[in-house]
C-alpha cells in the first residue's frame, strides 16, 4: 500500500508541474492593512543565503488561515515579477534563474501580501540573498518511514537541486527474493563526490554490498572469520581504491514514553579497511571493550577521523545495554595513514566529548581541511532521533596534538543552522566548502528533511529546506530523508543495471 501511495505522489508532482506550467502574473492588491511581521510562510525563507543556481524557493501561506497569497520579487536591476495561485507561490525555473542571474552576489527583495476573511495583509518584506557560490548539483538520500519496524518498500533517489528531477537510483522491490525477510537498502556513499566510485549495501534477503568501480558493478561480501559483521558505515579514500569501514552488531529499542521514540545503538563495532582492487579486508581497529563507528577520511587521505565510546564505570559494565545505553557516549579520535602502506599511525583523541557529559558521531572535514564538522549528543552515535543534538564546527587549526573539549574550543556559530528543541543530524560539506547539508526534524519532530546553509571562512548564515516545486510536498510525502549526500554528477547507472548483479 505504501508503494502506491508513493506512485500518488510521483503522479501528483507531474500534475502539479504541469499545472504550474500555466503561470499566471497576479496584481498586488490595491489596498491591504499592515501586518508589521514576516509572513509565516512554508518553508521559511525569510531572509536566507541561497545558490546562485539553486531551484526555485517555492512556498506556501497557511492554507488553514488564508485563501489567497501574493507575491512580488524585485531584483537589484528593477526587474519585478509577481506570482500566485490559490496560497502557494511557484515560479517557473527560467523566470527564476533570470533572477538569480541579475541577483548574483546581492538580494532579491520579496513582498508578499495574504487574503483572510476578503481582507488583504501586507507582511514585512523580506530578502533572499543569492551567494556567488554554487552549490553542488546533485543529491542522494534513502527515503524511509520515520519509524521502521518491518522493512516495507523503500528507495534510494537522487535529485538535480538546481532543478526540481527525482529519480529512482534503487529501491528494495527489484531484487527481494524473500518477502518474508524482507529487504533493507543503505549507506550510499560516494569517492570524491563522484559516482564512478560508489557503494551501497543491500541488507537481509538477497544482501551484500554493491560496488561500483571505475563504473562496474558487483556485489561483494566483506565478512570475514575475523570480522564482526560485513562493512556499515563507509568512508572511501579520496584517492585510493580504499574504503574505510565499520563492523557493527547493531540492535533497535523502541520507546513508549521517551520523547527520542526510537534508540538504535551498538553491541559490538570494530574499524575495517577494504581494498576494492583485492577483496581483502583488514583490521584498523577492534577493541573488544569499546565500540568504534563513524569513519571518515581528511580531504587529503592522509587521517581517519572515527568516534570511539569511553569506558563505563565499573558496576555498569556487565549490565543490559538496555539499561546502560544513556551512559554510552563517543570520543573522536584519528589516526595517520601511509597509503602506499596501508599502515596507520596511533591513535589520537581529537575532541573529548565525554569530559562534558556528549556524545560525538558523525564527522566530516571540510574539503579545504580547515573546519571540522560532527553531530553532538547527549549520548549514544545515533542522535537523528535525540531531541538534544546539533551540529557544531570547529576550525582545525586549534587542533595542535592535545585534545579539544568545550572548554577549551572556539566553535563556530551555529545558531542559524541549529533547531532549538529537534534533532539535527548528519552533516557534511558540499564539494566546494561553502554550504553546509543536515537532515533536521524541526518541522514536526517526525521526519528528517534536507536542510542547507551557507558557509563563508567561518560564517554561517541561516539555514533553509530543500526546495520543492510543490511547497505543500513534503506535508505529504511520508518518508525522511536518510543520509543525504552531495554528489557533483549523477549516478549514470540505471536500477536494471544494478540489479543484474543479484544474478550472478
Amino acid at each position: 500500500m505504501k508503494r502506491y501511495i508513493h506512485y500518488y505522489l510521483q503522479l501528483w508532482a507531474v500534475a502539479t508541474m504541469l499545472l504550474s506550467s500555466c503561470v499566471s502574473h497576479p496584481d498586488v492588491p490595491s489596498s491591504s492593512k499592515e501586518a508589521k511581521c514576516l509572513p509565516a510562510i512554508f518553508p521559511d525563507y525569510c531572509d536566507v543565503t541561497v545558490p546562485c543556481n539553486i531551484a526555485p524557493l517555492n512556498f506556501m501561506l497557511p492554507a488553514d488561515q488564508y485563501e489567497t497569497c501574493v507575491a512580488r520579487f524585485t531584483t537589484p536591476d528593477g526587474l519585478q515579477q509577481t506570482y500566485g495561485h490559490g496560497v502557494k507561490v511557484q515560479i517557473p525555473e527560467e523566470e527564476w534563474n533570470t533572477m538569480l542571474d541579475a541577483s548574483k552576489g546581492k538580494s532579491i527583495k520579496v513582498e508578499v501580501w495574504g487574503q483572510k476573511d476578503d481582507e488583504w495583509l501586507s507582511f514585512t518584506p523580506f530578502e533572499i540573498h543569492i551567494a556567488p557560490d554554487r552549490i553542488d548539483e546533485y543529491l542522494s538520500y534513502r527515503l524511509i518511514e520515520p519509524s521502521y519496524v518491518a522493512w516495507t518498500f523503500m528507495e534510494i533517489a537522487q535529485r538535480n537541486l538546481t532543478t526540481f528531477e527525482e529519480t529512482q537510483i534503487f529501491n528494495n522491490e527489484i531484487t527481494m527474493n524473500d518477502r518474508a525477510k524482507g529487504q533493507c537498502i543503505n549507506c550510499h556513499s560516494y569517492q570524491n563526490y563522484k559516482t564512478d566510485n560508489m557503494l551501497f549495501h543491500v541488507r537481509l534477503s538477497n544482501a551484500g554490498t554493491v560496488i561500483v568501480n571505475d563504473g562496474k558493478v558487483s556485489r561483494v561480501n566483506m565478512k570475514r572469520d575475523y570480522t564482526i559483521s560485513g562493512g556499515v558505515y563507509p568512508a572511501w579514500h579520496p584517492t585510493a581504491k580504499l574504503i574505510a569501514f565499520s563492523t557493527n552488531k547493531t540492535r533497535q529499542a523502541f520507546h513508549t514514553q521517551n520523547p527520542n521514540k526510537i534508540e538504535v545503538y551498538d553491541l559490538a563495532s570494530d574499524m575495517i579497511l577494504y581494498d576494492v582492487e583485492t577483496d581483502s579486508v583488514s583490521i584498523v581497529s577492534n577493541d573488544s571493550t569499546l565500540l568504534e563507528v563513524y569513519p571518515t577520511w581528511s580531504p587529503d587521505g592522509k587521517y581517519l577521523y572515527y568516534c570511539k565510546s569511553v569506558p563505563l564505570p565499573e558496576e555498569m559494565r556487565d549490565k543490559d545495554i538496555r539499561t546502560t545505553y544513556p551512559k554510552i557516549q563517543y570520543n573522536l579520535y584519528r589516526r595517520s595513514f601511509d597509503v602506499a602502506t596501508h599502515n596507520f599511525g596511533d591513535e589520537e583523541l581529537v575532541y573529548d566529548a565525554a569530559s562534558s557529559d556528549k556524545s560525538v558521531t558523525l564527522p566530516r572535514i571540510s574539503p579545504d581541511g580547515r573546519y571540522l564538522l560532527f553531530a553532538l549528543g547527549q549520548y549514544g552515535c545515533f542522535h537523528s532521533r535525540h531531541h538534544d543534538a546539533d551540529i557544531v564546527c570547529i576550525p582545525m587549526e586549534q587542533y595542535t596534538g592535545t585534545a579539544l573539549t568545550a572548554e577549551t574550543v572556539s566553535a563556530v556559530d551555529l545558531r542559524l543552522v541549529n533547531s532549538k528543541d529537534y534533532s539535527d543530524s548528519y552533516p557534511s560539506w558540499s564539494s566546494n566548502g561553502h554550504w553546509i547539508m543536515l537532515a533536521s526534524r524541526r518541522d514536526d519532530d517526525n521526519y528528517s528533511r534536507v536542510y542547507f546553509a551557507y558557509f563563508n571562512n567561518g560564517k554561517v548564515e541561516k539555514a533553509f529546506m530543500l526546495p520543492q516545486e510543490d511547497p505543500e510536498y513534503n506535508t505529504f510525502l511520508l518518508k525522511s530523508y536518510n543520509r543525504p549526500e552531495f554528489m557533483i554528477e549523477p549516478v549514470k547507472i540505471s536500477v536494471d543495471e544494478f540489479s543484474k548483479v543479484f544474478d550472478k
